[in-house]
């Protein structure tokens, strides 16, 4: 007997509604309303179903598609797709005006949307240098210059840190309008103000447009220090360059800028300034840490890929020093070769071979240790140049690079080694090289619970 089993036909209506989607995202993209209610016809719970299409029609800047969307769904407007962008964040970043001001018109608040990283509209249009589109959000709705993102950075830190000078502007004369110049002295995470921001970027138009007399006097902390204990002052004799900093120079010292210590010894009294004089280098101690302490590595501000590229150049350069000591030992060598003999037993020239290392001859003492550390720093270094360079393409083949790397520094030292330290080149050279990833791993861990306790 055969059984026949009758399943539900799914595929066919997902076949329907995936059909549907092109058609819906083809339309949002010509931005045609009449495809657009064809479909709402077939289909009236379409936008119900479908990703929103309002999102295409925003990307493709099409003006007359985004006004019927919302006029069929005017709660679409605030959806976000699968990234954390909204309509009105595609809109701002794209600089698409018209668009901004129909979705403004749902409500104005949307321009308070947080997408990625807490990021409103206006930060990406800020990022992005649209100028009409911060216009059209801070004229519908100014509370929106308050938003921050989660590094606590204001639209107008962004456009500064962006080099967008027009947003930058735009910003700033709206900031004075709505008498919010508070807002200038906002600090990200790491401290800095915008100002802050504009000398270490340079920005000299960005620094005259902010200590503009238009400011409310005393409203601008000038003398304002990041987390790390810099002043704007002290972030531009950080940073030097020939990039104007003169010119910046005498623009912050008009206004009355001051570097951190100053201000610091500025508010002890005269009497215990003078007793206190032995103590300035512990000042400058302190001054010297705060400047350490701000280009040390940190998590969540400094990427890893960074941080792991400037390894790896530190990791070839080491490789590439070693590796020349190992093949070019200090003192040169012999040209020579020489056999002592009952004849000139009383020579100072010791036996030697054409090729030996002159200092491994005179100093074998001397000579190991410099191969010894010199190997150990080399084989470290290629070590470090395998972890970084792991899962990269032509892996295989970069292996092999190094493996002839190691093999052509081994055989180099050992055969330039004199006779005497010969067998302490070669068993120095092999047990490094084949320990140096044990004892870095074993390394690490004794750090790392040393650092627990």
């Amino acid at each position: 007997m055969t059984i026949t089993l009758f399943l539900p036909k799914k595929t066919s209506y997902e076949h329907l509604i995936t059909t549907m989607d092109a058609r819906l995202y083809e339309a949002a993209r010509r931005g045609d309303t009449d495809h657009l209610h064809q479909l709402l016809h077939e289909n009236p719970l379409i936008l119900e179903i479908v990703e929103s299409p309002l999102i295409i029609a925003c990307i493709a800047g099409k003006v007359e598609f985004v006004k019927e969307i919302i006029r069929l769904k005017p709660e679409i407007a605030k959806e976000a797709n699968q990234d954390g962008f909204s309509p009105i964040h595609i809109a701002a970043a794209n600089g698409h005006v018209d668009i901004v001001n129909e979705l403004m018109k749902v409500d104005p608040s949307i321009c308070l949307l947080e997408g990625r990283d807490k990021m409103t509209p206006l930060h990406y249009a800020a990022i992005k240098g649209k100028a009409e589109v911060i216009g059209v959000l801070l004229s519908s709705y100014p509370e929106c210059i308050n938003a921050a993102t989660v590094q606590l950075e204001t639209p107008l830190h962004l456009a500064v840190k962006t080099n967008q000078l027009e947003a930058t502007k735009l910003m700033v004369d709206r900031i004075r309008e709505i008498k919010k110049d508070e807002m200038f002295n906002v600090r990200d995470e790491q401290g800095n103000t915008v100002l802050h921001l504009a000398v270490w970027k340079k920005q000299r138009q960005v620094i005259e447009l902010l200590l503009d007399s238009r400011t409310c006097p005393g409203s601008l902390e000038v003398n304002a220090t990041n987390h790390y204990g810099l002043t704007a002052l002290d972030v531009l004799l950080l940073f030097q360059s020939e990039a104007g900093d003169r010119e910046i120079l005498e623009i912050l010292q008009a206004v009355g800028a001051r570097k951190a210590r100053d201000i610091a010894l500025s508010t002890i009294p005269h009497s215990q300034t003078l007793r206190d004089t032995c103590t300035a280098p512990e000042t400058d101690q302190s001054q010297q840490t705060s400047v350490e302490d701000y280009f040390k590595f940190k998590r969540g501000r400094d990427s890893p890929s960074t941080a792991r590229d400037t390894l790896l150049v530190i990791a070839i350069l080491v490789a590439t020093a070693t590796f020349q000591v190992g093949v070019n030992p200090p003192g040169g060598f012999w040209q020579d070769t020489y056999k002592t003999d009952t004849k000139n037993s009383s020579s100072n020239i010791q036996a030697h071979n054409a090729g030996e290392s002159i200092l491994g001859t005179r100093n074998v003492i001397g000579f190991s240790l410099i191969m010894f550390f010199n190997t150990l720093g080399f084989l470290v270094s290629v070590f470090m140049i395998n972890i970084l360079t792991c899962r990269f393409p032509l892996q295989f083949e970069l292996q092999i690079c190094l493996a002839a790397m190691s093999f052509t520094y081994n055989t180099a030292l050992i055969n330039t080694a004199p006779d005497k330290p010969r067998l302490y080149v070669i068993l120095v050279s092999t047990i490094l090289c084949s320990l140096t990833p044990i004892l870095m791993k074993w390394g690490r861990r004794r750090i790392r619970s040393l650092n627990n306790v």
